[in-house]
């Protein structure tokens, strides 16, 4: 999608910012009680128009809870990256070429987070109980090498380096230096509060939250949690239907 709305960016625009003032202008109209939008890595520093009109996705639903009034429609937000598995994935692309015996690498170096399904929906639900308006919720989730993804899928195939595609990045980012003042840690998932309206020194926001250190940055080339080759084989077999499907 990437690639694509760079060549066509009205209608990303039209979608991803005009979409969501309708959206959030219909929920406060007909009194919706919650609303969880479902951001993206590439909102995090965006360096690409898909990537940019997602951080302004993401600031509008923050800024939908000031405009629906005291506890009227609440907004929250979560982000993630690859749901693995899910169509236009890696790992349903790999599978469908690994039999020509090449598989395209845009860069060696290239990383990217990796999410279940199930670990998405858990997320999804969590916000929907957690917030109390304006939050994003970042899950926890292991990161993976492009190059290893492709190793499991087909070992003896060779990999082509075809370049890294307009606006994609090396890495992915879902947490940038300039929300850490906001960013707090939980057991599962980290939360940055919104900036304005002081909401993000509310107790009950925070809750028993750490904050992180003014420099942190959650990266999937900085990231503690590495999913191995193994972890990945195994992931696989137990999701063969999954991805048979896409």
């Amino acid at each position: 999608i990437v690639p694509t709305a760079e060549y066509n960016p009205f209608e990303c625009v039209k979608t991803n910012i005009n979409g969501a003032m309708n959206l959030i202008d219909a929920c406060i109209d007909i009194g919706v009680t919650k609303v969880v939008s479902l951001s993206t890595d590439k909102a995090s520093s965006p360096v690409n128009l898909y990537g940019a009109t997602k951080l302004a996705s993401d600031k509008l639903f923050i800024s939908g809870n000031s405009y629906s009034g005291h506890d009227k429609t609440r907004f929250g937000i979560v982000r993630y990256g690859n749901v693995m598995g899910s169509r236009g994935s890696v790992i349903p692309f790999f599978y469908s070429i690994k039999e020509t015996g090449i598989l395209p690498i845009t860069d060696k170096r290239m990383t990217r987070f990796m999410i279940s399904l199930e670990q998405g929906v858990e997320l999804v639900w969590h916000a929907f109980n957690d917030m109390s308006g304006g939050e994003i919720y970042v899950k926890k989730i292991p990161s993976m090498k492009i190059t290893d993804i492709a190793k499991v899928i087909a070992p003896k195939a060779k990999q082509e380096i075809v370049g890294v595609r307009p606006g994609e990045k090396l890495h992915e980012q879902m947490i940038g230096i300039e929300d850490a003042p906001y960013t707090y840690e939980y057991s599962d998932h980290f939360k940055i509060l919104p900036a304005i309206n002081n909401w993000n020194s509310d107790p009950g926001r925070i809750q028993d939250g750490k904050p992180v250190k003014s420099d942190f940055i959650y990266s999937s080339d900085s990231n503690l949690d590495w999913m191995k080759e193994r972890d990945l084989e195994e992931w696989i077999q137990e999701n063969k239907e999954i991805i048979g499907k896409f």
